[in-house]
This record gives structure tokens, C-alpha cells and sequence, in this order.
């Protein structure tokens, strides 16, 4: 019965003691919540850890929630200014880590007869996304949560500056800035003349 009450019932029957209707708001947030925060962090584990944080931050401060946003957003703040603060402090193993083969990353696909299944394919797409998370590891962190918002999320400028909490324009500058250092250390990615597709077309996009 619960599961089927929408984000501002579920407030309400959470207000009221019902443990199970913040189980099923969790739910509902964490898949969208995870590929922001481990962009954010750089790290699974890092980024369960500062998700976790969140959910427990927003049961405890789930009085303070208006409804003048939906519940998702709200999280979103709360999970964005963890990772940021997290990212500051320099509380992180390192501030962004490439991803360690098998963790985080999904498995290759089993051989077939596409261009993907030559040998060089694993290693040229590994190189491109190592490259393009070295890029975002050089930025700092509030270029990188308007980067991460915009060009991995699809969000827009104002819906970030309701995140960050920072007016529109001064998410077009940072945004601005942030590709700027991207297209720099990413140049040889740009300009590389290889067939294999990137898996991160919106970054690209945003530096072409």
C-alpha cells in the first residue's frame, strides 16, 4: 500500500512514524542520486558512502523539507553539498580515482562480430575514459558539479543553480570555465581520428 503513495504522502506517512515510506522514498531517489554522486567522488565506494550520508541527512532533516521542490531535488542538494564538502576537505583516498577495472564499471560485452569486439577496442575505450576522468579530477570541485549536473545529467542552468544554490549566471561562467579546462586536457581525445565511439558522447559534444 505504501509503495504505491506518491513522494509528498510518503512525507507526510514518514512525518507521522512510518519508517517503511522513507524505505520506498530511498528507493525511488537512489538510482538517479548514484551515477551524479560517483561522478562527483569518483569512487563506488566513496559515493555509497556519501549517498548514505544523504538519505541519512534528509530523514534527519526531513522536517525542514517544504514541498516548494519535488523530494528528488531536495535530495539532490543535500547529496550534491555532501560530496562537494567531502571533495573540499580533502577527505577522499584521492579526489577523483579512475575506476578500477570490475568495480563500478559495467562488464564487456561477450564476443561478437562488431567493431567492439576487436582486441583494441577495450583498451582504446579504456584510454578515453581514463582520460576523461583525469579531466574532471583536475577541476575543482564547484567547476565540476556544474559539469556533472549539465553535460552528464542533462539538467538545466537553472535547475543546477537551484542545487548549487548560486545564481544562473554564475552557473554559465563556471560551466564555461570547467569546459574550457576539459577541452584543453582532453585534446588529444577530440582530435583522435579513431573509429571507436566514446562512451561519454556528452562530454564531447560539449567540447566540439
Amino acid at each position: 500500500m505504501t509503495r504505491n503513495l506518491d513522494d509528498s504522502s510518503l512525507v507526510q506517512a514518514c512525518r507521522a512514524g512510518d519508517a517503511e515510506a522513507y524505505g520506498v522514498l530511498v528507493e525511488r531517489c537512489q538510482g538517479r542520486l548514484y551515477p551524479m554522486v560517483l561522478r562527483l567522488v569518483g569512487s563506488p565506494e566513496d559515493a555509497q558512502d556519501v549517498l548514505q550520508d544523504a538519505f541519512v541527512r534528509g530523514f534527519e532533516k526531513l522536517d525542514q523539507y517544504q514541498g516548494g521542490s519535488a523530494f528528488s531535488t531536495w535530495m539532490y542538494r543535500i547529496a550534491v553539498n555532501l560530496a562537494m564538502s567531502r571533495l573540499r576537505k580533502g577527505r577522499l583516498r584521492r579526489a577523483l580515482r579512475l575506476l578500477a577495472p570490475g568495480r563500478g564499471r559495467p562488464a564487456l560485452d561477450p564476443a561478437d562480430e562488431s567493431p567492439s569486439s576487436v582486441p583494441s577496442y577495450a583498451v582504446e575505450r579504456a584510454e578515453r575514459e581514463a582520460l576523461i576522468e583525469a579531466a574532471l579530477a583536475a577541476l575543482e570541485p564547484d567547476h565540476r558539479a556544474v559539469v556533472v549536473l549539465k553535460d552528464f545529467e542533462g539538467r538545466r542552468y537553472e535547475e543546477i543553480g537551484e542545487l548549487l544554490d548560486i545564481p544562473v549566471g554564475t552557473v554559465r561562467s563556471r560551466l564555461h570555465r570547467a569546459r574550457q579546462q576539459l577541452r584543453r586536457r582532453l585534446r588529444p581525445l577530440v582530435d583522435d581520428e579513431s573509429p571507436v565511439e566514446s562512451s561519454l558522447p556528452d562530454v564531447e559534444q560539449a567540447l566540439s
